[in-house]
């Protein structure tokens, strides 16, 4: 099956942007919508966010056939991909089995190793709510502020909101499926994972997703790699530094 995008900009290099867990393709509007005079840029849904298919496969190994059937059908012969978090780590798996499709690889705070997150936590918070009680984002905002105390970590899981009718509201994440792959989400990649070409990760200075310990490795399956950080950023980097974000990414891509 497909996935749904949103494409903007009329170059003639291609951009894929995939976002990260519980994420969708409008989390990167802002990023698209600046450098849209420079690229063609497809912002994906992966399956199970967004507007994008519902399955209980879910795996990198999938998520990266997903990717390559979106690519043929669109009928895109080589393209730069950028990948955020759990976004990272498709584009990751993706570079292993299909490098010859890729001009450059811009990996987004992340690293190919395991990752044992809060996720679950999330997840229960938001399959205790009662939607149809709720009725209002703004009721359910006041819900979750009982386990998830930062306003806009709530903002960014509420994006996933959609209006059924006047009155109820559910979320377009199939959250049992989510809940089910979990394992699958924060496991690491394989060992073997081999790209040879022009790779950029980039770190948010504030997160600690990559870090001394687990980025040792990564010369040996990148070695034409570099890592750069972004100051005054978290893990959503594209969001806390949009300005040097969008510099470093443009030189990368341009140079």
């Amino acid at each position: 099956m497909l996935l749904n995008s949103k494409i903007y900009g009329q170059g003639t290099q291609n951009l894929i942007v995939l976002h990260g867990f519980l994420g969708m393709s409008d989390n990167w509007k802002s990023f698209a919508i600046k450098i849209k005079n420079e690229f063609k840029i497809h912002l994906i849904d992966q399956r199970n966010h967004g507007k994008s298919f519902h399955s209980n496969e879910f795996n990198y190994k999938i998520l990266a056939q997903d990717l390559k059937f979106y690519i043929d059908f669109h009928k895109i012969k080589i393209f730069s991909l950028l990948g955020h978090s759990m976004g990272g780590k498709t584009a990751m798996m993706f570079s292993n089995i299909y490098p010859q499709m890729l001009n450059k690889l811009i990996i987004v705070d992340i690293m190919p190793c395991f990752y044992k997150n809060d996720h679950l936590k999330i997840l229960k918070s938001l399959k205790s709510l009662d939607l149809k009680k709720l009725e209002s984002r703004n009721n359910i905002d006041k819900a979750l502020q009982l386990t998830i105390k930062e306003p806009a970590f709530r903002a960014f899981l509420l994006k996933n909101l959609y209006r059924v009718n006047k009155n109820e509201l559910a979320f377009r994440i199939d959250l049992n499926i989510i809940m089910n792959s979990l394992n699958e989400v924060e496991k690491a990649l394989p060992s073997n994972l081999f790209y040879e070409g022009k790779t950029m990760f980039i770190k948010g200075q504030k997160s600690k997703y990559i870090n001394d310990h687990n980025s040792l490795g990564v010369k040996v399956q990148f070695p034409n790699s570099e890592i750069v950080e972004i100051s005054n950023a978290g893990h959503w980097v594209h969001a806390e530094n949009p300005v040097d974000f969008v510099k470093q990414t443009l030189f990368f891509l341009k140079s």
